[in-house]
């Protein structure tokens, strides 16, 4: 006989709602680092921030996206905007497709689905989440947008440069960053290219 151990339910801790990266499912996720806040190891700026590899990633796809869309019919949001799903569902996203004719711009989240999302790398602590790994954080994540109605989530991992490509209509699949992804209409990329484009190299 086989048994199967079940994931310890997580202990919950009460996180500060300054310290919250997105709700999912329910439940807070704070940004990675924050127990390193709470007891004064570092302060809220050097956890909230991103690397220089992050920030520079989001910066060029985002550029290289806005010069091959039609920018007339798309709108591009990025810097962690906001999206909202349903009570206990409030996502960040790093970068954000979505159609102007079904998108209205206000002082609150996004409350439409986009057609693209893009993330790169992951910026939550889920040492007492209910997932146990971060594939499993993925899944859901994606998951959760996919069911609401995006089109397509493209998330991105510098450290092993890999691209996870998942599609509410058609299967998922792992490329490597040399290989051409299809985002949105005619627009492909292809990170390798893209890095040596901007001449830069990791």
């Amino acid at each position: 006989m086989v048994v199967i151990a079940a994931k310890r339910k997580p202990k919950i801790r009460r996180v500060p709602s300054y310290l919250v990266y997105e709700e999912l499912g329910g439940e807070a996720l704070p940004y990675r680092g924050y127990l390193d806040v709470l007891t004064g190891k570092k302060k809220i700026e050097e956890i909230m921030g991103r690397s220089s590899l992050q920030a520079v990633l989001v910066y060029i796809i985002g550029l290289f996206v806005g010069n091959h869309i039609n920018r007339k019919k798309y709108l591009i949001a990025s810097n962690e905007s906001g999206l909202h799903i349903d009570s206990g569902d409030n996502l960040a996203n790093d970068i954000a497709i979505y159609d102007k004719s079904t998108t209205t711009l206000s002082n609150k989240y996004f409350e439409t689905p986009p057609k693209l999302v893009i993330e790169v790398d992951i910026k939550v602590d889920l040492e007492e989440s209910r997932w146990s790994n971060e594939l499993e954080y993925v899944l859901a994540k994606s998951q959760k947008m996919l069911d609401f109605g995006v089109e397509k989530v493209i998330w991105i991992s510098t450290q092993t440069k890999k691209v996870f490509v998942m599609s509410a209509t058609e299967r998922w699949y792992l490329v490597n960053f040399n290989e051409d992804i299809p985002l949105i209409e005619d627009c492909t990329l292809n990170l390798t290219q893209l890095l040596q484009d901007e001449d830069i190299v990791y």
